[in-house]
């Protein structure tokens, strides 16, 4: 009964872990691309690389925290014009082939030997290097504070003060999404979405709509990169493929084109997720299971259970938990 406790205690601590809040702010740009304009991207990975990277490195060189913040914003920006201008004509496939290519690159550049003083190549950023300014903003006292079961240091790296930044940017940007689906701008993202030919019909500029979606979901997207930054380091491998993935499931689970859906979506994907992998650590640890599942070979089957878990998703619930099944009236022909 303890070792469930203790399981079933670490796995709620995910819920408002920064990590969970890091991926509802990608999935909440995400989903400005695909559940409310319909856009295939599949390299949101790649804005979150950059926003790191431009929070990082400016940090290093000497710059404000707040420098770095704009930084980090103007990164996914620019990323996103340079991706979008020759590529938002393309429609389904095609476009996800390009956006999951171009993530690509910008993870094999910050791999990359050319630029190593400033990414710090495979190895990346260490937080040592970046994170003492954002650390210096927090009014909290020294020390640690228990709130029921959860304990933390109020400031430092996995810290209270960590969350309370990151959660609170979560809600700025949920608000600020709130408030321009609801707008004439909004509906036509959402009739982009459903007919764009239609749209055009109408007199609008479809591709200057779709580029300032991409734009806006991909400056979200490079802030969660940020987030994610703060209580770890900046590693391109760790911002590649499977984040993307992961950030996908998370949109689907939550509920595409709805509001809250990414985020309570990031919140039941990492609490299952640690509920799983620990208790298929203590399996391995205190049970004859040890043979099949060992403490070694959790990830992977961890990630197996995650791939099975989207495509039950898409097959029969794709409107995810909290999403309605007519927002899904996709035209990505």
């Amino acid at each position: 009964m303890e070792e469930f406790l203790r399981i079933l205690t670490q796995s709620a601590g995910e819920i408002l872990a920064p990590t969970t809040a890091a991926y509802a702010m990608a999935a909440i740009g995400l989903n400005l691309h695909f559940g409310y304009t319909g856009l295939l991207n599949m390299g949101q990975a790649g804005f979150m690389l950059l926003g790191a990277y431009g929070f990082g490195i400016t940090l290093t060189t000497g710059g404000s925290f707040w420098l770095a913040l704009l930084v980090a914003i103007a990164a996914g920006v620019l990323f996103a014009i340079i991706l979008g201008m020759p590529t938002l004509q393309l429609r389904g496939d095609y476009l996800a082939i390009v956006t999951i290519s171009a993530a690509e690159i910008v993870r094999w550049f910050g791999r990359s030997t050319l630029w190593q003083q400033w990414t710090g190549g495979a190895s990346g950023l260490q937080g040592r290097f970046y994170k003492e300014p954002f650390q210096e903003l927090s009014f909290l006292p020294d020390g640690r504070f228990a709130l029921g079961p959860f304990e933390y240091i109020n400031t430092g790296s996995d810290s209270w003060w960590t969350r309370i930044v990151a959660w609170g940017l979560v809600a700025l940007v949920v608000l600020f999404v709130w408030l321009i689906t609801r707008s004439p701008w909004g509906r036509v993202l959402k009739g982009i979405r459903e007919d764009e030919d239609a749209v055009r019909a109408l007199g609008k500029n479809v591709y200057a709509y779709k580029l300032q979606a991409l734009v806006l979901g991909g400056a979200i997207g490079a802030l969660g990169g940020v987030i994610f930054a703060l209580p770890a380091a900046i590693v391109p491998d760790s911002m590649g493929r499977t984040m993307t993935f992961f950030v996908w499931t998370i949109l689907l689970l939550g509920g595409a084109a709805t509001v809250f859906g990414p985020v309570l979506g990031s919140m039941i994907f990492f609490a299952a997720y640690m509920f799983m992998r620990t208790g298929m650590r203590a399996l391995a640890e205190n049970t004859g299971v040890g043979d099949f599942i060992t403490t070694t070979n959790v990830e992977q089957i961890g990630g197996m259970l995650v791939g099975v878990t989207l495509m039950l998703l898409v097959i029969f619930r794709p409107q995810g938990i909290f999403g309605n099944k007519k927002e899904l009236a996709f035209n990505v022909r």
